[in-house]
């Protein structure tokens, strides 16, 4: 969670919001964008969703 986190936050463009409902919609779009096409070293250069399916077919 604290490295999920620590890459929002470095990647996120989130300073120019004007409203709370604009933050989580940049927010939704990070997490559907993280969890669906950002590789990860740690994951064996997968997304987690590609993962997540790898596991659950192993």
């Amino acid at each position: 969670m604290e490295s999920f986190f620590g890459h929002m936050k470095d990647e996120l463009e989130y300073e120019d919001c004007q409203t709370i409902e604009e933050l989580r919609e940049r927010v939704n779009e990070y997490v559907l964008m993280y969890n669906t096409t950002r590789y990860q070293w740690g994951l064996k250069k997968m997304t987690p969703d590609e993962y997540r399916s790898h596991l659950l077919t192993a």
